[in-house]
C-alpha cells in the first residue's frame, strides 16, 4: 500500500477468500483492504494513538440523511455527551483534496439535528481539518488536528 503522510502503524492483514483484508478496530471485523480504507485505517490509529481520541468515541460509516438522501461519513467522532465532534471524509491517495471533497464533508454537517465543532478531509498525504464557527458561519482551518 501506498505510504502516507502519518506515522506507520502495524495492522492485521491478510489473504482470505474475499481477497486482501485489513482489521477494522472500531467495526471488529476484517474488511476489504481499498486504498481509502488504507487511509481510514491509518487516520483512526493516528486520532487515537497521537491525539489521544478513545476508541469508543469513534465511529465508521455512520448513517446519515440529507434531503432525503442516505449518506455515510468515514469516520465520526463523538464527544463524551454523544454529539457529534467532528466528521472525516476520507479519500484513497490518489484523490486529491478539492473543494468538491470539502462540500462533501461539509454536506455532511448539514445532515444531522446537530451541528459538528470540526470537519475534516483527509488523502492520508494531505490532510485538512476547520473548526466551525456558526455565529459568523465561517470556518477556520487548523495547522494541526485537535488533541480531544
Amino acid at each position: 500500500m501506498t505510504r502516507l503522510n502519518l506515522p506507520e502503524y502495524n495492522f492485521r492483514i491478510q489473504k482470505t477468500e474475499k481477497g486482501i483484508q485489513i482489521f477494522d478496530s472500531i467495526r471488529k471485523k476484517l474488511v476489504a483492504l481499498t486504498p481509502e480504507e488504507w487511509v481510514r485505517q491509518n487516520f483512526i490509529r493516528y486520532l487515537v494513538e497521537e491525539k489521544k481520541y478513545p476508541y469508543s468515541l469513534i465511529a465508521v460509516e455512520t448513517g446519515l440523511k440529507y434531503n432525503r438522501l442516505k449518506k455515510r461519513s468515514d469516520i465520526t467522532v463523538y464527544d463524551k455527551k454523544g454529539n457529534v465532534w467532528m466528521i472525516i471524509e476520507c479519500k484513497a491517495p490518489e484523490v486529491k483534496i478539492s473543494q468538491e471533497t470539502f462540500d462533501q464533508v461539509a454536506t455532511y454537517n448539514k445532515s444531522g439535528k446537530t451541528t459538528t465543532k470540526f470537519l475534516a478531509v483527509t488523502n492520508g498525504l494531505t490532510h485538512y481539518c476547520c473548526e466551525m464557527n456558526y455565529e459568523t458561519k465561517k470556518y477556520d482551518f487548523l495547522r494541526d488536528f485537535p488533541d480531544f
